[in-house]
């Protein structure tokens, strides 16, 4: 079997993942742009969002990044997970906000790779930046099983 060419391979694989991603659909997460080893989300801030200091709370912030590194790392047809990760915040996201998570492949290995993730707001502030290490491991991401 023919693999189709890397581009349409990264959508197949975004649109094979997103179909089985509960957590980014319930947050009301967008692919807006995904490539070969790349990939850029939205997500608006709404109320539930929100945190005792009247800001959007860490973990969302964080959940973007980490959808955003998911479907960077996953481009290629092979499972793929997190290694590891991190985050350092940079400015508040607001309710309301438009975020947009924007994740760029460093390096890939046979096995191993690194993610940098940018968080933006719709002024362009950079509101956190995140990141990963991605581990390959056994499996096709178009050809996973529905979820259990």
């Amino acid at each position: 079997m023919t693999q189709p060419d890397p581009q349409t391979l990264a959508e197949q694989c975004a649109d094979a993942m997103f179909s089985r991603d509960q957590a980014s659909q319930q947050l009301g997460m967008e692919i807006t742009a995904v490539g070969p080893g790349t990939a850029t989300l939205t997500m608006k801030v709404d109320e539930r969002m929100i945190q005792g200091h009247g800001n959007c709370h860490g973990g969302y912030l964080f959940t973007l990044a980490d959808s955003a590194f998911a479907f960077a790392c996953n481009t290629y047809d092979k499972a793929t997970v997190a290694a590891g990760c991190s985050i350092e915040y940079m400015a508040a996201g607001q309710l309301g906000d438009t975020l947009t998570a924007t994740a760029t492949e460093r390096a890939r290995g046979r096995r191993t790779g690194v993610y940098d993730i940018e968080i933006t707001n719709q002024d362009g502030r950079t509101v956190a930046l995140f990141r990963g290490k991605s581990y390959q491991v056994q499996g096709s991401v178009r050809e996973q099983g529905e979820p259990q």
